[in-house]
């Protein structure tokens, strides 16, 4: 069983600075050529301070067709005091961070339009991915100026976005297949697609089964439970989520499911047998750096 990784030292604190500073060295010097044998030499960009009408001007210069939103603003309380030094997104995983990761997987599926939703410590993540052009991608960001939840920030850049697009969470690990997702979501004409990933879960106390009257009917000890959880993925409509969206309106992505389910919207489910790790916790992350450091290719593996 993995063990919880103890509280960062302040020496770890420093290793973790040294590797952002050591990555943007290399993508200065050899942009994607260092990762993976693949890509062409980078130019790197510095967007920090930019403003949000800059960064929106790049969309439109994105395809019409493979979009996705990227959330990475959240503060990562539960791996604190990590994120103090590095945002969530930003955490390393042998040499790459795990937003890279996750947009070498997207990149792989034909998703090279990506917007990066960003808040704190966000000029760290502007600085490491600038344009995206050290990955072969077209990166924008979307700012908050205060916490707009997992899905608040998509309004800023709805109108820029595809007719159907992806909305991600940016610290998870994954070798979904992309293109399934977004192909079933536009054959089945919906307004909402969300992957799940069955899951058994362990009680671990003994249950009991009491009937109304309190008596005894049974006892399960430790039983396991299957659920279908969701992944934080989705496969989203332009125009049918556009009504539920208010700029600078914070808004969860529960709640939005929620809103469209009730005004009786197409939402479904796309539920697959992957690979998928959230990080958010510090016995996640442990368990992540284990699988990595064998190889990048349990989560960023080409299309078939």
């Amino acid at each position: 069983r993995m063990r919880c990784p103890a509280p960062a030292s302040r020496s770890e604190r420093g290793r973790q600075a040294d590797f952002l500073a050591r990555r943007l060295h290399q993508r200065d010097r050899l942009g994607a050529e260092g990762f993976a044998g693949g890509g062409a030499r980078a130019h790197h960009r510095l967007f920090q301070g930019e403003s949000r009408s800059a960064a929106s001007c790049r969309l439109r210069g994105m395809s019409t067709q493979h979009q996705a939103i990227v959330m990475a603003g959240g503060k990562g309380t539960r791996l604190h005091p990590y994120t103090a030094v590095l945002p969530k997104p930003l955490m390393p995983l042998g040499d790459a961070p795990v937003l890279e990761l996750l947009l070498r997987q997207l990149s792989n599926f034909g998703i090279g339009d990506v917007v990066i939703a960003v808040n704190h410590l966000r000029h760290l993540i502007q600085a490491f991915f600038g344009g995206g052009s050290s990955l072969g991608m077209n990166i924008a960001y979307a700012t908050e100026d205060h916490p707009l939840g997992t899905c608040g920030p998509v309004a800023q850049v709805l109108d820029d976005m595809a007719d159907d697009f992806l909305l991600l969470n940016g610290d998870l690990l994954t070798d979904l297949d992309f293109s399934a997702l977004l192909d079933r979501h536009r054959q089945r004409n919906l307004d909402a697609t969300v992957a799940g990933i069955r899951r058994k879960i362990r009680v671990e106390y003994g249950v009991l089964d009491v009937d109304p009257d309190a008596r005894l009917t049974g006892l399960r000890e430790k039983p396991e439970m299957e659920f279908v959880i969701s992944m934080g993925v989705y496969a989203l409509r332009r125009d049918a989520i556009r009504p539920f969206l208010t700029p600078g309106e914070p808004l969860d992505m529960p709640q939005l499911l929620a809103a469209m389910i009730a005004a009786k919207s197409r939402v479904e489910c796309f539920v697959t047998d992957c690979k998928w790790l959230d990080i958010g916790r510090p016995e996640d992350y442990g368990v992540a750096q284990a699988i990595v450091s064998e190889g990048y290719d349990a989560f960023v593996k080409p299309s078939p």
